[in-house]
C-alpha cells in the first residue's frame, strides 16, 4: 500500500496508483487537520491529485518526479483562498 498513516500524516510512498484514491480521501475527509506528506512519493495518479485538490489539505516534502515536483505540487501548496491556479503558476515564473 503506497498510502500509509503515520500519527496525523499520511504519506504517499513509491508508485501511488489509482487504486489508492480512494483510501486517501477517506483518510483526509475523516480527520482534514492532516498533513500529506509526498517526500517518498515517485509517481501519482492523477485521481490522487484530484483528492488533493478537493480536499486541500497540508502538503509537504517534494516527490521525486520532476513534473509532480514543479508543477503539481505548487499548485497543491497553493492557499485555499485567493487567485486561481493559472494566477499563481504567472507568478512562479
Amino acid at each position: 500500500m503506497t498510502v500509509r498513516l503515520e500519527g496525523d500524516v499520511v504519506r504517499l510512498e513509491g508508485d501511488c496508483r489509482l487504486e489508492e484514491a480512494e483510501a486517501l480521501a477517506a483518510l483526509i475527509c475523516d480527520h482534514p487537520e492532516r498533513v500529506v506528506d509526498l517526500s517518498m512519493c515517485r509517481l501519482m495518479h492523477s485521481a490522487l491529485v484530484q483528492v488533493l485538490l478537493s480536499f486541500a489539505p497540508a502538503v509537504r516534502g517534494d516527490p521525486d518526479d520532476a513534473f509532480l515536483r514543479d508543477f503539481v505540487t505548487p499548485i497543491l501548496r497553493r492557499p485555499s483562498e485567493g487567485p486561481d491556479a493559472r494566477d499563481y503558476l504567472e507568478r512562479q515564473t
